[in-house]
């Protein structure tokens, strides 16, 4: 699905409306280029997920945010400033996909490799001042070819 959001208030809201569709153990790999919005994604989706959006920041300087919501508990990653997936294993990436919660990785492209196969791809791009487009789609290795 691709969405057209004007203001970081839409962008929240496609957010919050994802994550009234989701049941757990989703891993969604977040990618855009600076300021295209991700964390404001994160904000909408534990917002939508019963959370306090007020308390998401990014976690580019200490890689893993947490928030507990009604619904699940976020582990918001940010691989933007990691040397390598040595650096995401050493906070206990693989045992975070274990928990059940919702797993977000901003900058997912640089620790690919780590990634499960079946996934949420979300891409925000930046085509104005306040305008974005936002691609949603999952990736799913079992499921039609």
């Amino acid at each position: 699905m691709i969405y057209h959001s004007h203001s970081v208030e839409e962008t929240e809201a496609i957010a919050a409306e994802l994550a009234r569709t989701l049941r757990g153990g989703e891993v969604i790999a977040l990618n855009g280029e600076l300021g295209a919005g991700k964390t404001h994604f994160v904000r909408g989706l534990v917002r939508g997920l019963g959370g306090m959006p007020r308390a998401v920041s990014s976690p580019t300087f200490v890689l893993l945010n947490v928030y507990h919501t009604r619904s699940f508990t976020v582990f918001h990653l940010d691989a933007y400033r990691v040397a390598g997936g040595d650096d995401f294993e050493a906070i206990g990436f693989t045992e975070l996909l274990e928990q059940n919660g919702i797993v977000i990785v901003e900058w997912a492209s640089r620790v690919q490799d780590l990634l499960p196969a079946q996934r949420i791809e979300i891409t925000l791009t930046q085509t104005g001042a306040t305008d974005r487009t936002i691609d949603i789609s999952v990736t799913d290795p079992t499921g039609p070819a």
